[in-house]
């Protein structure tokens, strides 16, 4: 499985973006997707994950009121939404994917094993 992940960019606090990922392969349905984000010098964070069929969703506790992670199995794609971007969610953010249960959502980066190779998101103050 290939993962590429778009979406990012400059802009200033109180903005949003919508990030995306594609999947290669015809597999994308059955997969359990995640977001994580990372700054430098600090560990790989998760954000959020949704479930095969986009019904179930998880978010870090920080962010689930800003961010909305969605999907869609016919376009092999991913999306991250993020409201009200704020200078501390500046980072590279990364998809990936976790082909074993389709359903469990974890938020531990280990057990996703594809990933995208990130996309980065600056926001100003």
């Amino acid at each position: 499985v290939q993962l590429q992940a778009s979406g990012g960019g400059l802009v200033q606090a109180g903005g949003s973006l919508r990030l995306s990922c594609v999947a290669s392969g015809r597999a994308f349905s059955s997969y359990v997707m995640g977001w994580f984000r990372q700054v430098p010098g600090k560990e790989r964070e998760f954000v959020a994950a949704i479930n095969w069929s986009g019904d179930n969703t998880y978010y870090q506790d920080s962010v689930k009121d800003r961010f909305t992670v969605s999907r869609d199995n016919a376009k092999n794609t991913v999306y991250l939404q993020i409201d009200s971007l704020q200078p501390e969610d500046t980072a590279v953010y990364y998809c990936a994917a976790d082909s074993t249960t389709g359903t469990r959502m974890y938020r531990a980066p280990r057990l996703y094993e594809h990933w995208g190779q990130g996309t980065l998101v600056t926001v100003s103050s």
